[in-house]
């Protein structure tokens, strides 16, 4: 599940970035703080995952 989570992450820090800049291209300020804000949180989610990924690879490298 890892995998797919991390490409759903960065299809929305993507799909944050275009509105983002639409936002800005149309001077839309809620567009372009509705960008930012789905920017940041798959940003953060990405973060998680590495994080699940690090706690998975020391468990897998004690148990030896």
């Amino acid at each position: 599940m890892g995998l797919l989570d991390k490409l759903k992450n960065k299809t929305q820090r993507a799909k944050g970035r275009a509105k983002e800049e639409a936002g800005h291209e149309s001077r839309d300020p809620h567009l372009k703080a509705e960008g930012r804000k789905d920017r940041i949180a798959g940003g953060a989610k990405q973060v998680g995952e590495k994080v699940k990924d690090a706690a998975r690879e020391v468990r897998r490298t004690t148990e030896r």
